[in-house]
């Protein structure tokens, strides 16, 4: 088998950890912790993964200046991103919250075009429009089934920041992992990361009661920590590795399709017109975004 295929394969990994991960930590909050306590855990749990796994990376030493560009990172990477996310995907649906994750290439698109001063070309403008209006309708009528989502409109906004967040951090670090080794980089990241959820996350993580969490709670919340955290980085760099930037971001754009199968197949959620209207919206936006000109001859 070749690396290419085994990258391709990794890929898919990454996205159908992340598609299960909007249903399983979903079934986490509130019932056995709430929102921000589940959060100091998962980055706690990475960061220690991530350190235990830099000694078989080269030994590197961060340059102070660099520290800022990190903490900046950690800020819109993990603080912002997780927090944002787990609040809003505890008030909305698992559907809702993967359909507006879709957005994230059409914001980094726009923040590269402000920041990276990439050429503005009509069909990117186009498809920021069309895809910023099926995240608008999702947040503003997606409201999803009430028994899965207690204030959907306030837990769609609240994931599209963590959207907007992440597109940030794209653009944040993509001159310290040219810099650095991935495993010296994450491995700060997520310690100052863990810094900044503490103070957010600290009473809820005290009011956990351990014994009153079954082994399928256990077995969730591991599974945010080891597999839709920690595992997705990993493969994310192996793939990295050996496809090109755009071929692995294409896999984001499964992140719908696989949540909603296994939040419909779980009985978590359901699919209505409104979503299949706002992701169309969605994937047409991000198509016109990524759509490479036409050469002229």
């Amino acid at each position: 088998m070749s690396k290419r295929t085994l990258a391709l394969i990794a890929a898919s990994f990454v996205a159908v950890f992340y598609g299960a991960n909007y249903t399983i930590a979903k079934d986490v909050m509130p019932h056995y912790i709430e929102p921000f306590g589940f959060i100091v855990i998962r980055v706690f749990g990475a960061f220690l993964l991530f350190w235990g796994i830099s000694f078989l990376g080269p030994k590197e030493k961060i340059i102070r200046k660099d520290f800022l560009r990190i903490a900046l990172a950690a800020l819109f990477g993990v603080g912002i991103n997780m927090l944002a996310f787990f609040e809003g995907l505890n008030l909305t649906t698992p559907i809702n919250a993967s359909v507006l994750m879709v957005t994230a290439p059409i914001l980094v698109l726009v923040l590269a075009t402000i920041f990276l001063k990439e050429k503005i070309r009509v069909l990117k403008v186009l498809g920021v429009l069309v895809g910023l209006s099926g995240a608008l309708l999702i947040i503003l009528y997606g409201t999803g089934s009430p028994d899965s989502a207690t204030n959907p409109t306030l837990g769609n906004f609240l994931v599209f920041i963590n959207a907007a967040s992440y597109a940030c951090y794209i653009i944040i670090v993509k001159k310290i992992t040219q810099k650095y080794h991935p495993f010296t980089f994450m491995k700060w990241m997520y310690g100052i990361g863990f810094l900044f959820v503490l103070p957010f996350g600290f009473s809820q993580l005290l009011e956990i009661e351990p014994n009153l969490i079954p082994i399928e709670g256990f077995l969730k919340i591991g599974y945010v920590i080891v597999f839709a955290t920690f595992g997705t980085y990993v493969l994310n760099i192996f793939a990295i590795r050996e496809l090109k930037p755009t071929t692995v971001a294409v896999f984001i754009y499964l992140q719908p399709l696989l949540a909603s199968v296994f939040a419909i197949g779980l009985g978590k959620d359901k699919l209505d017109l409104i979503k299949i209207i706002a992701t169309l919206l969605i994937f047409v936006g991000v198509y016109l975004v990524t759509k490479k000109p036409k050469s002229l001859v």
